[in-house]
């Protein structure tokens, strides 16, 4: 399956309550490629690659969150991979 390259926006009570780590822990054990970043406008952003069914997984669960986040939304855009990442920070 072709990798494809997930761009998501979580909005609502999801810095300093453990999100960033809560989607490190997912991206290593689905095995997608990115990064996870707390945003000024207290947003979190994340980017990720992999096969597509897989980011769906991923996505699921960032929209779902840690147990101290609470998720209000979040904003995804799907775009092709660029093979650029070696792993998740």
């Amino acid at each position: 399956m072709p990798h494809k390259r997930l761009h998501m926006k979580i909005y609502g009570r999801v810095q300093g309550v453990g999100y960033r780590h809560f989607a490190r822990q997912n991206a290593v054990r689905l095995g997608v490629s990115g990064w996870v970043r707390n945003r000024p406008d207290g947003k979190v952003e994340a980017v990720a690659e992999g096969e597509e069914s897989v980011l769906l997984l991923f996505r699921n669960a960032l929209e779902e969150g840690p147990l101290m986040a609470r998720v209000d939304r979040s904003d995804a855009e799907w775009q092709a991979a660029t093979g650029e990442f070696t792993g998740f920070s």
